[in-house]
């Protein structure tokens, strides 16, 4: 269930092992809305959507592979496998189902956020810092949460503020740390970004001020876009520091449901596209591999300490 980067990657695994399986796509992944993929090695800087495109046509070789745009709206787990209900009204029976729906993110409330969203205005600087590197950037959070983001962010520039949007709350330890690190904190009230189209230009205040600011780094709240995986019954997370609801899973990427798997932000990893490729390939091998140990009465990978052998 779902065709981003880590459902791709999946349904590749699995058609090379010569499994029918059948992805179906919503579309709308994530990070269509960035201008390239950074740090994706082979394709950095590759745009989503030309990736996604790619990875398809890479499908289209495998007779085993079938490729459906959709979505799940519901699902029940039966003594064979589970089976599925489609928008389209047809119903879908599997041994096994690979959640890879991904995850929305919900930034703050901003004037200029949502046109700047995946381009100046990021959540990963692992992902983005590097195209505006050595321009003065900024981070739009508070509290210890907000200096460690700052922090991190000095290594893509010198010229970095910390964006407070009120009190600041900082303990001295963390004040101190932003000071030594040459961190400016601003406690201004923000009111919205300035810029044509996708760019940054500045940040504007309530008080009519600005500040100039290429790159601005904002944290994120991840929630499961897809309510098909508390339906199967899959052990969701408490909030945690990035998703509020992410699927449990093995570090075999099974969930509680066994049958389930479940890779990619849907399952709360570090959000990008290369960990959601290495996700989805380790979780189709893992599939391959309990299939076998149910055909043969092995023990399956990762079920005790001799399952490896």
């Amino acid at each position: 269930m779902g065709a981003g980067a880590a459902g791709l990657s999946a349904a590749l695994v699995l058609g090379r092992a010569r499994q029918r399986t059948l992805v179906i796509d919503a579309g709308d992944q994530s990070n269509r809305a960035a201008d390239g993929i950074g740090g994706l090695l082979g394709h950095d800087g590759r745009p989503p959507a030309e990736f996604y495109a790619a990875g398809r046509d890479e499908l289209a070789a495998y007779p085993t592979v079938q490729l459906r745009s959709g979505e799940a709206l519901g699902g029940e787990r039966h003594d064979a496998g589970f089976v599925l209900e489609l928008a389209d009204g047809s119903r879908e029976a599997t041994r096994r189902v690979l959640l890879a729906t991904g995850m929305e993110y919900s930034f703050p409330e901003l004037p200029g956020i949502l046109q700047r969203w995946g381009r100046s205005v990021f959540h990963c600087p692992f992902c983005h810092g590097w195209e505006v590197r050595d321009q003065p950037l900024a981070v739009l959070d508070r509290g210890a949460a907000g200096a460690h983001r700052a922090l991190l962010l000095r290594f893509w520039s010198d010229d970095v503020t910390l964006l407070a949007d009120g009190p600041a709350e900082l303990d001295a330890e963390d004040a101190e740390r932003l000071r030594a690190a040459g961190v400016t904190v601003d406690e201004r009230r923000v009111a919205g970004l300035r810029g044509a189209d996708s760019t940054l230009t500045a940040v504007a205040f309530a008080d009519g001020g600005a500040r100039p600011c290429r790159g601005l780094l904002v944290p994120v709240t991840l929630h499961q876009r897809s309510a098909l995986a508390e339906q199967l019954g899959a052990a969701l997370t408490g909030e945690g520091r990035i998703a509020v609801d992410a699927v449990e899973v093995d570090p075999t990427f099974h969930t509680s449901v066994p049958g389930l798997s479940a890779a990619g932000d849907v399952s709360a990893q570090m959000p990008s596209v290369a960990n959601a490729v290495a996700a989805g390939s380790t979780a189709a091998a893992m599939i391959v591999h309990g299939l076998l140990a149910e055909a043969h009465g092995l023990t399956p990978v990762g079920a005790g300490a001799d399952s490896a052998r």
